[in-house]
């Protein structure tokens, strides 16, 4: 962890050497951060846990405006990354499968089906960003916690507060998170402990 903290202060001092050496440290956690993203989706999801990575790893390399501070906090930046990602192609592809811009027609309620795990990932963004609105530090705790998978400790020394806060930050947002998912009538299963 403390190499990949160097490496990135190197970095960001203008080191591309650094870049170099991080490249292959950064593209095996972001796999594993796509894998455990994905483990979540249905099965047969086009979108793969490579192409996942992928599509982050070239937005984070494009980023220079970010003072990138330590491992947590790049990681944390990633997991908002895939996470737009994956909330972006859930959008897209709900858009497209009830016509895009098509002329609309007025459906029964009945017919329409429900769309899985693209619904909970969508709802799931929606209550985090509601989530965000009344408290950041509670939804920088579940990204670190739940989308990149820190633990208690190296998540409070990432967003520089105690270990008891994040247990309490990250107890609470569960919560909140079960009663908002299921409010919009998705199952939080990921939040069930």
């Amino acid at each position: 962890m403390a190499e990949v903290t160097k490496l990135l202060l190197d970095w960001r001092a203008g080191d591309h050497q650094a870049l170099e050496q991080l490249m292959p440290v950064i593209y095996r956690e972001l796999h594993r951060m796509a894998r455990r993203y994905m483990a979540g989706e249905r099965p047969g999801h086009t979108l793969q846990a490579s192409a996942l990575v992928n599509e982050a790893y070239l937005k984070l390399v494009d980023v220079t405006q970010i003072q990138w501070q330590n491992r947590a906090h790049f990681f944390g930046v990633s997991a908002q990354l895939m996470r737009r990602i994956l909330v972006d192609f859930a959008r897209r592809k709900h858009y497209q499968k009830r016509g895009g811009d098509a002329n609309r027609i007025t459906l029964n309620e009945e017919l329409i089906a429900v769309a899985g795990s693209d619904n909970y990932l969508v709802a799931l963004d929606d209550a985090l960003k509601a989530l965000e609105a009344i408290d950041p530090r509670k939804v920088r705790v579940v990204e670190m916690r739940f989308f990149v998978g820190l633990s208690n400790e190296e998540t409070a020394e990432a967003l520089n507060i105690s270990s008891d806060t994040v247990m309490r930050d990250w107890k609470f947002a569960k919560a909140w998170l079960r009663r908002e998912l299921n409010r919009e009538g998705v199952e939080g299963e990921s939040f069930k402990q």
